[in-house]
């Protein structure tokens, strides 16, 4: 029995065995396959480069052409400007003579008001005249009436001396009268008759003085009497000629007044008119000065030109952005086999809504900015540079989206696979359920069988799934170099060396030196003599350094291409990589330049390449093992499925778990676009709000030499100055990484959990959708499922296949569906919410939808051509633009490593000044000196830069040469001194004075 059995196992492990080696031999087929696929890509490749240069000659013409259309239409504007400047100082001239006559006639009328005037104070004197003559009439009657005043006092004067004579008679008589009482007692009787006498003669005496006095009372009376009726006259008089005085002068006011008001709205009128006519001439004036500045101050051009690139870059991230969107929906339709082609037409449709706002906002940006006469020069080169940012993101976007679907037809046997072993799982779960239903009450019973169940279930997918193994991109790297070159010594892999870091290419090049006989033959490269030495030339440097900087770019495109986080790791594509690096190289040799390289070159280039890339490569193939290897993936659907499975123990129904089911399906498909869509929404504030990412690349540029001198680090500055694109990056990645740190509570979160509720609500939109047509329909849950896979295709990876060979047949109650869905999606995005924290969050993302690539895809499409004397960096935001490279503010030539022919004197030379000089350069690999104002004659990268001679100098780098003298003295092997010796007055600059300059002049 048991020899039958072994026969039986023999047999069995014979028939493996075959099967195994027919797999092998398939699968060498198919690899052979895939060769020969790849070749026929390769030459269809080929094919399409050529294509590819045929249209850029054509777009070349094109350029031509627009060009000529450019000088044609700068020419009628500047004829329809001339016009329009003859027309303003026609219409200046016309308004001129209008306010000459206004000017006179207002005279005019001020002489005419002067006449009045003049009359009303004649007819003003006469009255006075009149006034003073009566005024001396009662003057002359009130002197005669006092003359007669006189007179009357004076009568009543000599009746009171008359009165007063009587009565001093009286007083003498009566004393006689006494002396005679006294003297003459006997005379009695004759004094009784003489006093009666007396008496009666002082009656009549007494009668006389009263009527006296009586008729002095009565003048008296009558002059009061007089002299009140006379007052009364005067104050009447005096009354009247007030009141005609007060009323003359009223009306003098009033006719002053109106005058007054006239002539101030006659001059309001006239200030006005002089006020719009200066301001429209003003305008003019500043026109026409701007029109003429833009073609002799630069500084003015410099400003306009900043203004466009910020509004460059807005345009370009609503186009990218817009495109994003597009891609993402087109890729969850193409993943649910929605679409099975993608035209480029069909992207512009998408993005026409978008292209046609940017236009309008050109339009408005060109034809109103108060620049508009200095930004025409580039509306040309704008609109076509826009159109060309259109046709690539349309173009790149197709070729990923049609890679996508290349890659899903690829990639479907190991996700059918997958799917049925994950659909599998669920009914065999359901199946020992349904078996187990009498023991749902004991809770460890069922969880050692569900263990025991699940443990089988996983090793049977091991059996079945080819184990996806671990991967050493390196050791890949090593075994393809060594089989191109065999000789390569074991050491070289540990002495290696960083090819972006090193400061000189001169170890890797061979020059060649063309000797011909008494005259240069055109086919000198067939006596060329290799000969170990220096480059000599910065030029060659620099044609180096772009090299290198260009493949490490392409080759980073070329890993996202392989899409390794969905497609895997396959050594062919360090193969792709090293061929395409070979093909640069050997096209960089066999163009016009005076050396070849070294192998080492080749090596150290791909070694370098892959080991900045192998960080890259091995997280995005975590991510794909994490969904496509058997042990993971199970290990992490565990819990889904004992959930699943104690639901049917404890006689759940049908709708309950497929709710449930679904919902755990869509689990992963609404982390990634919860993801990608925070991603995408935290790019957008980040580039209003973060104060180094909210402008242009010269804002960003400002913010990283404020961060460089707040630390002090002089090996952070030699990357930025000999490595400044990967400086950028860095930077950039480094405040994405702060800003969802310190935002992460505040702003990241809060974005998470809104496009959350914001998906939960669409898909349970979806299914009430959905129920709603299949109970007016009659439908199945056939017809439920479809309904629902279609309404969140654009925004979800889930279709019907994903449920297919999961049983659900007998599902009838599409409500309870619904309610179950909804309890269930909300513990599904609490769980997603839960889990989403600041390290997850980049983790998760693939690498193309991450912020900081976003944005440094934003930023760092522009060019990064260097100043040969300085190594400043071209501010043109255009990579590959056409005209001169130029930059505001130049270095001083020392950090680059300059110095003084004959000496070890690093110079101390700063480009806009020495060109402003008659001092002199000589090129790197020549003998003859070069006038500094005269650079172009140099050739070659000195002839692609424009500096203009200026003494305005960035205090920043005179500051970072005191502080790191040092430091570079050191790190060139040379010093300042002699007449390099750095100034005094460079040295009372201050860290705070740098800085803040950089405030005042970027």
């Amino acid at each position: 029995m048991m020899e039958e059995e072994r026969q039986n196992q023999d047999k069995e492990r014979k028939r493996r065995e075959e099967e195994l080696k027919r797999e092998i031999t398939e699968e060498k087929k198919h690899q052979r396959e895939i060769r020969d696929e790849m070749r026929r890509e390769r030459e269809t490749f080929k094919h399409e480069i050529e294509e590819m240069r045929q249209e850029k000659e054509n777009v070349k013409k094109e350029k031509e052409k627009l060009q000529i259309k450019y000088d044609t239409e700068i020419d009628r504007l500047m004829n329809r400007l001339e016009n329009e400047r003859q027309n303003h100082d026609t219409e200046r001239k016309r308004r001129e003579e209008e306010f000459n006559e206004s000017k006179e006639r207002h005279k005019r009328e001020m002489k005419e008001k002067e006449e009045r005037e003049e009359k009303m104070c004649e007819e003003m004197k006469k009255e006075r005249e009149e006034w003073e003559k009566q005024k001396l009439e009662e003057k002359m009657r009130r002197e005669e009436e006092d003359e007669k005043r006189r007179e009357k006092d004076e009568q009543i004067q000599r009746l009171k001396s008359k009165m007063e004579g009587i009565i001093r008679d009286k007083e003498k008589m009566k004393i006689m009268m006494e002396k005679e009482q006294q003297n003459h007692k006997e005379r009695e009787i004759r004094e009784e008759e003489d006093k009666k006498r007396t008496e009666r003669e002082n009656q009549n005496r007494d009668e006389q003085i009263q009527r006296l006095e009586s008729e002095m009372e009565g003048i008296i009376r009558e002059k009061e009497k007089i002299e009140g009726e006379r007052r009364e006259q005067l104050e009447d008089l005096e009354k009247r000629l007030t009141e005609e005085r007060n009323m003359r002068e009223d009306q003098q006011k009033t006719s002053e007044e109106t005058l007054r008001l006239l002539e101030e709205q006659h001059e309001e009128e006239q200030k006005r008119r002089q006020v719009e006519w200066r301001e429209e001439y003003e305008r003019e004036k500043e026109k026409m000065m701007r029109k003429i500045c833009s073609e002799t101050d630069p500084s003015l051009q410099v400003s306009a030109y900043r203004k466009l690139e910020r509004k460059y870059s807005k345009w370009s991230w609503s186009l990218r952005c817009a495109m994003m969107e597009t891609e993402n929906k087109l890729h969850n339709k193409i993943e649910n086999e929605v679409i099975h082609e993608v035209e480029e037409t069909d992207l512009q449709t998408e993005l026409k809504k978008t292209s046609e706002e940017v236009e309008k906002s050109m339009s408005e940006f060109f034809e109103k900015n108060i620049d508009k006469y200095i930004l025409i020069q580039w509306k040309t080169s704008f609109e076509i540079r826009i159109k060309e940012l259109q046709e690539n993101i349309v173009r790149e976007t197709n070729r990923r989206l049609n890679e996508i679907l290349q890659q899903r037809d690829l990639k479907k046997k190991i996700d059918d696979q997958m799917k049925h072993h994950e659909n599998t799982l669920y009914e065999k779960s359901k199946e020992l359920a349904l078996k187990l239903n009498n023991k749902t009450n004991d809770e460890e019973t069922l969880k050692k069988e569900f263990d025991l169940f699940w443990k089988q279930s996983v090793m049977k997918i091991i059996r079945d799934t080819p184990a996806i193994r671990d991967i050493d991109v390196m050791r890949d790297v090593r075994e393809i170099l060594c089989d191109l070159y065999e000789s390569v010594p074991v050491d070289h892999w540990r002495e290696s060396r960083d090819i972006f870091t090193v400061l000189s290419y001169s170890d890797y090049v061979k020059v060649k030196r063309s000797r011909v006989n008494n005259a240069y033959s055109l086919n000198a490269t067939r006596s060329t003599k290799m000969i170990l030495g220096n480059i000599q030339s910065k030029e060659d440097e620099t044609q180096i350094r772009s090299l290198v900087t260009d493949v490490s770019q392409q080759t980073d495109r070329m890993i996202q291409s392989f899409n390794i986080s969905k497609m895997g790791y396959n050594k062919s594509f360090i193969q792709q990589l090293t061929d395409y690096i070979k093909r640069r190289v050997t096209e960089h040799e066999e163009e016009q330049v005076k050396y070849v390289f070294r192998n080492e070159f080749f090596m150290d280039l791909v070694i370098s390449i892959c080991k900045r890339s192998n960080k890259m490569i091995t997280d995005q193939y975590r991510l794909f093992r994490e969904v496509n290897d058997p042990v993971i993936y199970a290990e992490k659907k565990r819990e889904e499925y004992y959930s699943i499975f104690q639901k049917y123990c404890h006689g759940a129904t049908s709708a309950a778990v497929f709710g449930e089911i679904i919902c755990q399906k869509l689990k992963e498909s609404i982390e990634q676009s919860v993801y990608k869509k925070t991603a995408r929404d935290l790019t957008d504030e980040m580039m209003k709000n973060c104060e180094s990412l909210n402008r242009n690349r010269s804002n960003l540029e400002k913010h990283i030499l404020k961060t460089l001198a707040e630390e002090e680090d002089f090996d952070k500055y030699m990357d930025y100055i000999h490595k400044p694109r990967d400086h950028f990056k860095s930077f950039i990645r480094d405040e994405v990484s702060r800003y969802i740190s310190d935002k992460f509570s505040v702003s990241v979160l809060p974005k998470m959990k809104e496009n959350i509720e914001l998906l939960q609500q669409k898909i349970m939109k979806a299914a009430h959708e959905s129920t709603e047509h299949v109970q007016e329909n009659r439908g199945d849950v056939g017809l439920w499922l479809k309904s629902f896979t279609q309404q969140i295709s654009d925004e979800l990876i889930f279709s019907e296949k994903d449920l297919s060979g999961v049983k659900h047949d007998d599902l009838d109650d599409f409500n309870l569906l619904e309610d179950v869905m909804r309890q269930e999606l909300t513990a599904v995005m609490y769980e997603i919410s839960r889990r989403f924290n600041t390290e997850t969050f980049l983790v998760k993302l693939d690498l193309r939808f991450r912020p900081d690539e976003l944005l440094i895809d934003l930023f760092c499409q522009c060019c990064w051509v260097q100043c040969p004397f300085c190594k400043v960096i071209c501010t043109n935001t255009i990579e590959n633009h056409d005209g001169d490279h130029s930059v505001a503010f130049h270095r001083v030539w020392g950090i680059n490593g300059w110095f003084n022919k004959g000496t070890t004197n690093l110079s101390i030379n700063i480009c806009t000044s020495a060109v402003a000089s008659d001092g002199s350069f000589y090129p790197k690999g020549s003998s003859d000196a070069v006038l500094c104002r005269d650079y172009r004659r140099a050739g070659g990268v000195y002839a692609d830069w424009s500096i203009i001679p200026d003494l305005s100098e960035l205090p920043y780098w005179k500051w970072f040469v005191c502080r790191f003298q040092k430091d570079l003295e050191k790190y060139f092997n040379k010093i300042f001194e002699g007449s390099c010796e750095i100034p005094d007055e460079w040295r009372g600059y201050s860290k705070q004075d740098a800085i803040e300059s950089l405030d005042r002049y970027m």
